[in-house]
């Protein structure tokens, strides 16, 4: 099992086919994972959230969400080896 107290981050991406592309090499290789992700135009307790003012004009899409994938520590320098 993969807790915040045995796992460490691997990568970060705002890119949605290079995050499946880590994770599919994980899988191949026998490596557990999780994915955190966080929608950045998405409210917070403590502001009201982009979106509701600016709206999306021009800007890009793709960067609205940010992928962290986190490995366990024993795991790590295996996966970085392998996403490389």
């Amino acid at each position: 099992m993969l807790t915040i107290f045995n796992r460490r981050e691997l990568t970060i991406t705002y890119d949605l086919a290079r995050q499946a592309e880590v994770r599919e090499r994980l899988v191949q290789n026998g490596i557990q994972y999780t994915v955190r992700v966080i929608n950045r135009k998405s409210s917070s307790p403590f502001a009201a959230g982009m979106r509701a003012r600016t709206g999306t004009f021009g800007e890009k899409l793709q960067l609205e969400y940010q992928y962290i994938i986190y490995v366990r520590k024993s795991d790590y320098e295996k996966a970085a080896a392998i996403i490389r």
